[in-house]
């Protein structure tokens, strides 16, 4: 792989795990047109600076947490981001090959559709019927919690969004819009450990077959993604998440159109 392209895939990588436009969409559409096709180990490797950075930005509230657990034993919390993490922990590990082999995972045509169904549910969330208003994720229920956990795994698909099928059945849930966002990276983080930790001890060949083009992708990824949360954090505190549906359409409209182009 080509630096340039690293470089491009990374800030790519940073600046959109977080925001609802799909990271792994954008990262299949890049490095189809960079290089005719896609490199499924670098997309996940790439996670890792993004990974790093939700660590970084929330450090505060992920230090509370854990004094709830060991000190106040307040659990609460804790258990609902575990309930949310297990369905898509649980496909990720027992369907990890099958995923990485077929076709639908890794095709143009997948991200076109499903960039634009969760772009339409981005658009009219916030006029369809939601469950009781909770203040934050520690409030929710342990089956409000696996909703969320569900639609986390149906973003394994491409062009879903994690951040996104999340922070909307966040909303379906009853949270907020900051607070959806901030529940959702917080229930990804288990998953970005695990991955990360299964792909260091299975892909280590790969890493030290391209380690520094690995690692300047994870740095710009850190980066652009460290932005790219705070950006989230403080537009969703105002705003709806209109906005990113409407982005997601155009984005799918232009790719379908060069896909029929081709």
């Amino acid at each position: 792989m080509e630096w340039l392209e690293a470089i491009i895939l990374g800030l790519i990588q940073g600046l959109t795990e977080f925001i609802p436009i799909s990271s792994s969409g954008h990262l299949l559409i890049a490095q189809y047109f960079l290089s005719g096709g896609g490199d499924r180990l670098f997309l996940e490797f790439v996670n890792i600076g993004t990974m790093l950075a939700l660590f970084i930005f929330f450090r505060k509230r992920i230090w509370k947490i854990l004094v709830d657990i060991f000190k106040n034993k307040q659990y609460r919390l804790a258990r609902n981001i575990v309930i949310t993490s297990l369905p898509a922990g649980l496909v990720g590990f027992f369907l990890a090959d099958f995923i990485g082999t077929t076709a639908f995972f890794a095709s143009a045509v997948t991200v076109v559709f499903t960039l634009s169904i969760v772009g339409v549910l981005l658009i009219t969330v916030e006029k369809l019927p939601k469950a009781s208003a909770m203040k934050d994720g520690e409030k929710l229920s342990g089956f409000r919690a696996f909703a969320i956990g569900v639609a986390q795994m149906i973003a394994l698909i491409p062009g879903v969004s994690r951040s996104g099928a999340t922070i909307l059945a966040g909303r379906f849930s009853g949270l907020s819009p900051a607070a959806a966002a901030e529940y959702s990276f917080l229930a990804s983080l288990p998953i970005m450990m695990g991955v990360t930790a299964k792909i260091l001890f299975t892909d280590a060949d790969y890493v030290a077959a391209n380690l520094m083009v690995v690692i300047v992708s994870n740095i710009f990824a850190f980066i652009a993604g460290y932005l790219a949360v705070g950006f989230l954090m403080g537009y969703l505190a105002k705003h709806s998440l209109a906005i990113f549906g409407w982005y997601r359409l155009v984005l799918a409209a232009v790719l379908a159109t060069i896909l029929l182009l081709q």
